[in-house]
């Protein structure tokens, strides 16, 4: 990585924890113990606790929803290009005892495409994330697109073709045997909400979410070539917040 984007990428880790009373490297462990593994906020407390460090259960939640959402944002320069044949699919998540809807793309190889929390299933909810996923992504339009026999996905689809954000040639396929593959991605992000109860409110959901599906990103290697283990990955996460200048390429 170059100087000039290491300088950069430190005077904005400066911003990033301006008037934080803890080190920014011990926030962003937090964020990511909490997002990666089935840990309870007062979990981390005490694992904090046993290293001799205080650190109030509602002070790390601040952290998770301050910092998930940049992990997530800055991350999406990382991505690469999808194979082309995109599987669709929405999935529950409770919020405040309510179900609400996770809609997830993903291409037949896994690659992570997108992802969009909304309150209902319907039409527009369903626009809302195809616009999401594909209307600022040249590099990420796909050829081929995989959906259970749900209404809103033909009407959908279609009016992303009359609106040029879908090719024309783009072919909508409904074969069950298609999104077996990304049912069981549903899995990877949600296995780790019950251990950390229902969310409470929308708000709350939708920032948490956006650091669950950063950490899965980072799992998946985001293309990068060569060893892929926990700590190439936790030097990521430090590197995109100016706390580590080994950035993989």
């Amino acid at each position: 990585m170059s100087i000039g984007i290491y300088s950069k990428l430190i005077l904005r880790s400066r911003d990033d924890f301006k008037g934080r009373h803890f080190n920014g490297l011990m926030i962003i462990q937090a964020v990511n113990w909490y997002l990666r593994y089935c840990l309870s906020y007062r979990d981390i407390e005490e694992l904090f606790l046993e290293r001799g460090v205080s650190v109030d259960h509602s002070t790390l939640n601040r952290w998770v929803l301050r910092y998930a959402p940049l992990l997530e944002k800055r991350l999406r320069s990382y991505r690469k290009p999808h194979c082309g044949e995109v599987r669709i699919d929405e999935t529950y998540i409770k919020v405040k005892g309510q179900w609400k809807y996770l809609y997830r793309a993903i291409d037949k190889n896994g690659t992570a495409i997108d992802f969009l929390l909304t309150a209902k299933r319907n039409i527009k909810a369903a626009q809302r994330f195809f616009r999401k996923a594909f209307k600022e992504e040249g590099l990420f339009a796909p050829t081929h697109i995989g959906t259970d026999k749900a209404s809103p996905f033909p009407k959908t689809i279609q009016t992303m073709k009359n609106e040029h954000i879908l090719a024309n040639h783009c072919v909508h396929e409904t074969k069950k045997s298609l999104q077996q593959g990304i049912e069981n991605d549903h899995f990877r992000v949600k296995r780790i909400i019950p251990k950390n109860g229902c969310f409470q409110s929308f708000h709350t959901a939708r920032k948490t979410l956006n650091g669950y599906e950063a950490i899965l990103w980072i799992k998946k290697g985001l293309g990068f070539k060569g060893k892929w283990t926990i700590n190439e990955q936790i030097k990521l996460i430090q590197s995109i917040f100016g706390l580590n200048n080994n950035i993989p390429v």
